[in-house]
């Protein structure tokens, strides 16, 4: 008599998952979807709660769990029984994309990180200077002005984003980083980091700190830098080498195992 094997179906990769970042929506990371889709590969792009709506009212009330949950369901919509996801995060979209392969890390085969937010340019934001102020700044101010630069507004493709967003919310976000910081040892897949040198909201500083504090082996971390762009990476002057960088990243993957082809 026939044994039945109870063990779960080796997982081989089979999507990609795009996270949006905080006050914006696919617009935001559209210029992946055409190149990214040329690969024999399934994508899902979330949008994360409270976002895309015709005012950054509806972000009233949504915490970082929320968002987390609709980034954990979308990689285990797109992943099934059998599958493992390149998961790709634009700014609080990294953090998520972190959040993932440190909790489902048999869900995700690698991440891309476009400009994550580890250190942010304001001082209130966590691990700055003025930080302990946030907290009793929410209890004065009730929404905060959130203002997307461009290195090169001429040449940017510039997506409709909410420009402010409720104080208590910027707070979650800020959670999300301290929490993701605090897991990032657990993440041991490949890491591509996309960086800018010179953006108003995210300090370079951020894309070592990360490389210091994931598990994930030195050979399998890399750094790509850009010199000209502002935030908005995959938007900005700079958006076809940033996504050129993430087409060949996820190309390197499909090609290192072979028999996902």
């Amino acid at each position: 008599m026939n044994r039945v094997s109870h063990e779960p179906p080796e997982r081989r990769l089979t999507g990609i998952v795009i996270l949006h970042g905080f006050t914006a929506n696919l617009e935001s990371v559209r210029e992946l979807f055409g190149p990214l889709g040329r690969f024999d590969l399934r994508i899902a792009t979330p949008l994360l709660r409270g976002h895309g709506a015709s005012s950054p009212d509806q972000l009233r009330g949504v915490t970082w769990p929320d968002w987390l949950e609709d980034a954990e369901r979308a990689l285990e919509t797109l992943t099934g029984i059998d599958g493992k996801a390149v998961v790709i995060g634009h700014s609080m979209g990294a953090l998520l994309a972190l959040q993932l392969a440190a909790r489902r890390p048999e869900l995700v085969d690698s991440v891309i990180l476009a400009t994550p937010p580890i250190r942010l340019t304001s001082p209130l934001g966590p691990g700055r200077p003025l930080h302990f102020l946030a907290p009793l700044i929410s209890h004065v101010v009730d929404r905060w002005g959130m203002e997307a630069k461009f290195a090169d507004p001429g040449s940017a493709i510039i997506p409709e984003q909410y420009d402010w967003a409720p104080t208590k919310t910027i707070l979650s976000m800020f959670e999300l980083l301290e929490e993701t910081m605090r897991i990032t040892g657990r993440v041991r897949v490949p890491v591509l980091i996309l960086h800018a040198r010179h953006e108003s909201i995210v300090l370079p500083e951020s894309a070592e700190i990360l490389t210091r504090a994931v598990a994930t082996p030195p050979e399998a971390t890399s750094i790509v830098w850009f010199e000209k762009t502002d935030h908005q990476i995959f938007c900005d002057c700079e958006r076809k080498a940033a996504v050129d960088a993430a087409v060949r990243f996820v190309a390197n993957r499909i090609s290192s195992k072979p028999h996902n082809s």
